[in-house]
């Protein structure tokens, strides 16, 4: 049976308005510049009024556009807006005397709203007060989601935002808090916002000044990584800037949906959650077996190994990509857990990338169920997850979003390889990209500004297939999604 005709218009109206947002916080940025008094106050005019633009003429073409959006539209429009958003977002980019290519500039934009927290820049003290919010607010408007911002703010849509919702947010089981879904993105969008303004204010009781605060907030909850310092969290040399990010990035990596239930006290449905009892586990495992083996290999003392340990441990697992230590400077050991790390992710439904722990346990029982099976052929051996069976179609999709995350770190490799990485640069950056982490190992853990160019623009797919969790991507670049039937 032929499917319904392919509502174009919706696609462009969603996007003008989404575009419309972006050039608020253009102006938002604008302020910034204005308040510090910097030139950059004229970029990021102009870097709106081109967006403003953009989003009107896309706008104009969805004039009186249907409201009805099919999964088809739902795809397009979740993968467009995150190349148009970095597109635009690399313009204050373009215009700046920093960025020497476009290329440079679309990696640091896409890297940014991806969350990857990857930079092409080797200096970035040298950048503008208005330069470096922008970079932070950039990760922290996408780490939650654009579409979950666009739904929160206007309910434009009719039908087709459970689609949307499905195919921007992580993981392999979707949950609502609320029956409908502009509720929920406003609930989570409201628990992101207080936990940035929480952590905001604790920055700020420390070392960190208002401006270096808000900017790490941001990116902190994001998981993004971007700081304002070239050292990195490192940089202030503090303990309890460390214990302040090192708890906020294990609060990012949290289901917002939990984090959610916690502020309500409905906490029998939070210690039934097996996935965040894993997190917990996953995390003081990792950041223990880190910390001894920098007691055993860097001569560390037991404090400071707790700290580094902790810190960078969570950092890996979330995908915050920041650094309070140099870790190149580890252990050969140390070094290939935290490639391990990068394979994990946090929560589903967090900010984190990465596979995911849901994704991890559901494939261990799957494996056990399989071993079973083989010593009972007649048993029925449903996958539990969260107390519910999982149908087979939840097994089969996990399965085959392993099977692509396998092949694309494969030919990420011999990709990076090709183009003159050695091999532990390139497995570390394909895991580094594809899972949104940020820093990899040996010349490119900091910045990746002598990365050549193919293999920015590889990197550039990377991120964005990682942060739509491959599925999206994949099924545009299928000959079944553009058949009629």
């Amino acid at each position: 049976m032929p499917r319904a005709p392919f509502n174009i218009r919706i696609i462009f109206r969603f996007l003008g308005y989404l575009l419309f947002i972006e050039s608020l916080f253009m102006l938002l940025t604008a302020g910034v510049a204005y308040l510090y008094h910097e030139s950059d106050l004229r970029i990021f005019l102009v870097s709106a009024a081109i967006t403003l633009g953009g989003g009107l003429a896309l706008s104009l073409g969805g004039w009186k556009a249907s409201t009805l959006v099919g999964k088809h539209e739902s795809f397009v429009i979740v993968t467009m807006v995150w190349i148009l958003f970095s597109l635009f977002g690399s313009i204050p980019y373009i215009i700046s005397p920093y960025f020497q290519t476009f290329t440079d500039a679309y990696f640091e934009s896409i890297s940014g709203f991806s969350s990857a927290g990857a930079t092409i820049l080797y200096d970035i003290e040298a950048l503008s007060h208005a330069m470096l919010f922008w970079r932070s607010l950039s990760q922290w408007l996408g780490g939650m989601g654009i579409i979950l911002l666009s739904l929160a703010i206007f309910p434009v849509l009719k039908l087709g935002s459970f689609q949307l919702f499905t195919a921007e947010v992580t993981g392999p089981v979707y949950e609502k808090i609320r029956p409908k879904l502009s509720e929920t993105a406003k609930i989570m969008w409201f628990v992101y916002c207080g936990l940035t303004l929480i952590e905001t204010l604790l920055l700020w009781a420390g070392d960190m000044n208002l401006f270096d605060a808000i900017c790490h907030a941001f990116t902190t909850m994001a998981t993004g990584g971007f700081s304002t310092k070239n050292a990195s969290i490192g940089h202030w040399n503090s303990a309890y800037i460390d214990i302040v990010v090192t708890v906020f990035m294990f609060l990012a990596g949290t289901s917002v949906i939990v984090l959610f239930r916690l502020l309500s006290k409905d906490f029998d449905k939070v210690k039934k959650n097996e996935e965040f009892r894993w997190y917990i586990y996953v995390f003081l495992g990792a950041a223990l077996i880190l910390s001894l083996l920098l007691i055993i290999f860097n001569h560390v003392n037991v404090g400071m190994a707790l700290r580094k340990g902790f810190f960078q441990a969570i950092s890996i697992i979330t995908t915050s990509g920041y650094s309070n230590d140099d870790f190149t400077a580890w252990s050969h050991i140390a070094q290939f857990f935290l490639l391990i790390l990068m394979c994990m992710g946090a929560m589903s439904g967090s900010t984190s990338g990465g596979i995911k722990i849901g994704r991890h346990i559901i494939f261990v029982k799957s494996a056990y169920n399989e071993l079973q099976r083989d010593v009972h052929p007649n048993a029925v051996l449903p996958v539990m997850f969260n107390g519910r069976a999982l149908p087979a179609s939840t097994i089969t999709n996990l399965f085959g979003f392993l099977i692509f995350y396998i092949a694309l770190v494969m030919l990420s490799i011999g990709v990076f390889y090709t183009i003159g990485l050695n091999m532990e640069e390139a497995l570390s950056v394909s895991l580094s990209a594809l899972g949104n982490v940020g820093p990899a190992l040996g010349n490119f853990s900091s910045h990746y500004a002598f990365m050549p160019v193919v293999g920015k623009w590889w990197m550039c797919f990377l991120m964005l297939v990682g942060r739509l969790e491959i599925y999206t991507i994949l099924l545009l670049l299928s000959r079944s999604f553009w058949s009629k039937a």
